[in-house]
């Protein structure tokens, strides 16, 4: 099973991939982030292997979101 983060600021944005993604056999969404900092908290504590990631959310932004999980001494979830 290859478990999914979500991370928009647009409720309806990950409702959408949610929908998607859940529809799929050998997917899951093990959780939904609305700002940058949420989805690094939200991916370390799940530890999924795709994170879904907006590229401008408030707190911090996606590409550093990012950067910081690529950073992560297990090489973190693919993003």
């Amino acid at each position: 099973m290859i478990r999914v983060v979500i991370a928009d600021d647009h409720a309806l944005v990950r409702t959408g991939f949610r929908l998607i993604v859940d529809s799929e056999p050998d997917m899951t969404v093990v959780g939904e982030a609305a700002t940058g900092l949420a989805a690094v908290s939200l991916a370390t504590a799940e530890h999924p292997d795709v994170v879904l990631m907006d590229i401008r959310m408030p707190v911090l932004d996606g590409i550093e979101a990012t950067r910081r999980l690529g950073a992560r001494a297990d090489a973190g979830p693919r993003v």
